[in-house]
């Protein structure tokens, strides 16, 4: 079977690039498309001579850093992208993927990490976190409409659904109007260790954009001075610095190995945002951490309460404040081997088996 693999931007490695990182390796032959590809990034992990881009990659470079602005042009691109000759076609879709055209005999499997979010019910938070207000939120507007216009078409054309979670299966159903199979994003526990002890630091892992909420964290911590530790970069990065206090260190991005380790460290891993899934908590359940998330979104599938972790229910320091507290109490009550196991029923090897039955059912 000839098979080729599709994913929306190969420009950052997060946690949608970790579940295609997997495909890759499951189908070594396979070449990957992509509206748009950074090697300097991304070459390490998908290397240029298996990527084949859409026609925005001949945009300058200044113009692909700031790709937002080829939003309207996005769905040409990812219809234009050539399939002919292959079997099946697997998309690994967070907004755009689940859009291609392929041959009537051409088989199309859609991983949704999720139905396009500021198209749908996070277009209005996306205007406030972007600044898009007045004349430039008038102007936005169309293309929010043409924008959902073309998503409705384009649900159609997957063979089969999977989604990454029960909370992005509702989102399929209610926006895309079609059924999926839920498989769980792969995470490679094994690769991680419990650990009895900690080195009395939180840990957050992210990209830092304002979606994530960090700023939520940083005013945490900041009142109760407690050691915090953030790992990764983004737009967001100088803000943040800007208002944390001393007992807050940011180490910028770091390599899975340096990641791993700090994970393996922490007292827990803090987790402030909504995801569709989540795989750095289930990560960090694979050490043994507590986790200490907002309970919205696919986080309230990995995470249990009082076992594995604490939920905080609104995005306000003081409901925060009250979780963290909890966590703290319960301490005495969590068991890192237990929290361990408990993260190994999403593992990879689960997730290679729910591919390859969808592959034989498609």
């Amino acid at each position: 079977m000839k098979i080729a693999l599709v994913h929306d931007f190969l420009l950052k490695l997060g946690g949608a690039e970790r579940v295609l990182k997997v495909l890759t390796e499951m189908f070594p032959t396979a070449p990957i498309f992509t509206l748009l590809y950074d090697e300097e990034k991304v070459g390490h992990i998908f290397p240029k001579e298996r990527v084949r881009t859409s026609f925005l990659q001949n945009y300058p470079r200044f113009i692909r850093k700031r790709y937002r602005l080829l939003t309207h042009k996005i769905p040409r691109a990812i219809e234009e992208l050539n399939f002919e000759g292959f079997d099946c076609v697997i998309s690994s879709s967070g907004a755009f993927s689940h859009g291609i055209i392929t041959p009537l005999e051409t088989k199309h499997i859609c991983y949704c990490h999720s139905p396009m979010r500021y198209a749908w019910d996070y277009s209005n938070e996306y205007l406030q976190e972007n600044n898009i207000k007045g004349l430039k939120s008038f102007l936005y507007a169309p293309l929010i409409k043409y924008l959902r216009e073309w998503d409705i078409i384009a649900a159609d054309r997957p063979t089969k659904y999977l989604s990454n979670s029960r909370h992005v299966q509702k989102r399929v159903s209610k926006y895309y109007k079609m059924e999926s199979d839920i498989v769980y994003p792969p995470v490679e526990a094994d690769k991680f260790r419990a650990k009895e002890e900690h080195s009395n630091y939180f840990l957050i892992v992210s990209t830092l954009t304002p979606y994530k909420k960090i700023d939520l964290a940083i005013q945490l911590f900041n009142k109760i001075g407690r050691k915090l530790i953030v790992i990764g970069d983004g737009p967001q990065k100088e803000y943040l610095e800007s208002i944390a206090g001393d007992n807050i260190d940011f180490l910028g991005f770091k390599d899975d190995e340096t990641v791993k380790e700090y994970m393996e460290n922490c007292r827990a891993l803090i987790f402030p945002g909504e995801e569709d899934f989540g795989i750095t908590p289930v990560e960090a359940m694979a050490c043994g951490k507590p986790v200490l998330a907002y309970g919205k979104g696919g986080v309230t599938e990995t995470v249990v309460s009082g076992k594995t972790g604490e939920f905080f229910f609104e995005q306000t320091v003081e409901a925060m404040e009250d979780g963290l507290a909890r966590l703290m109490y319960n301490e005495k009550f969590y068991s890192p081997h237990t929290i361990r196991r408990h993260a190994q029923n999403f593992s990879r090897e689960i997730f290679e088996k729910k591919i390859k039955q969808a592959l034989r059912m498609c």
